[in-house]
């Protein structure tokens, strides 16, 4: 269970950002929705096989049947595109409040921005995930003329992980899609309770934060004098427990 004092709350909540909860546990995902400043939902097969679900479908229409007043993203595992449209079209029936997933290239590197305009087109909500680089969002850009919404997931996490400054192509994205009101940027793989701020700073639309995040949120503005002495003392316990001498 995520436990967030209300005052931590509260200012979350007044964020310009949008923070949806990442994961695949019910139990969590439903003592989440009960929070305030949690606007909507991720997933992906990852997590869902991370969690031990055995049932894709069922899952999913358990969570919908209990969550209907937010966004949650469901994603597509296909990986050829006629296949991938065909899931995109059963998924899209589980919910009024359901985005479907697609990855914005399949295994082979082929671009889904086609098969993402149709969908948009049969007024399927989307969110193109998995996005590294601002040349990959630029066909889908290009391309759309419909204002069905769409999501566009930026892993700045994963950029950060090869050493590369996510920021700046963040920017990017969040200034080229600007006058395309029916898309939102998601600033996903989500590291530090600092990327939150982060996020909302540059005018990104959505971060999306796991579940192990969320429970650091008390930590949110705390003294890091008082930080200090509460890491020595959680060292001092630790080597104690563990019986060391020297």
């Amino acid at each position: 269970m995520v436990k967030v004092k209300k005052e931590i709350a509260d200012k979350l909540s007044k964020l310009n950002i949008k923070i949806f909860a990442d994961g695949a546990d019910l139990k969590s995902i439903l003592d989440l929705n009960n929070k305030k400043f949690i606007k909507g939902f991720t997933t992906n097969p990852s997590l869902m096989k991370k969690s031990g679900i055995k049932n894709y479908k069922s899952f999913a229409k358990e969570l919908l049947s209990q969550i209907n007043d937010k966004p949650i993203s469901f994603e597509v595992f296909a990986d050829d595109l006629l296949d991938m449209e065909r899931q995109a079209n059963e998924i899209a029936t589980w919910g009024d409040n359901v985005y479907v997933k697609i990855p914005i290239t399949n295994t082979k590197g082929k671009s889904t921005h086609n098969l993402v305009n149709k969908l948009l087109k049969s007024q399927i909500s989307c969110n193109v995930t998995a996005i590294f680089t601002v040349p990959q969002i630029e066909p889908l850009l290009n391309s759309i003329n419909s204002n069905t919404p769409l999501i566009l997931s930026i892993f700045a996490g994963r950029i950060a992980d090869t050493g590369v400054d996510p920021l700046p192509l963040m920017k990017k994205c969040v200034k080229k899609s600007k006058n395309k009101k029916n898309i939102e940027i998601l600033w996903a793989s989500t590291r530090e309770i600092l990327n939150i701020f982060q996020a909302d700073n540059i005018n990104c639309h959505i971060i999306t934060v796991p579940n192990n995040l969320l429970n650091k949120l008390d930590n949110y503005k705390k003294n890091l004098k008082l930080f200090s002495r509460e890491t020595v003392v959680d060292f001092y316990k630790d080597a104690k427990s563990a019986g060391f001498n020297i």
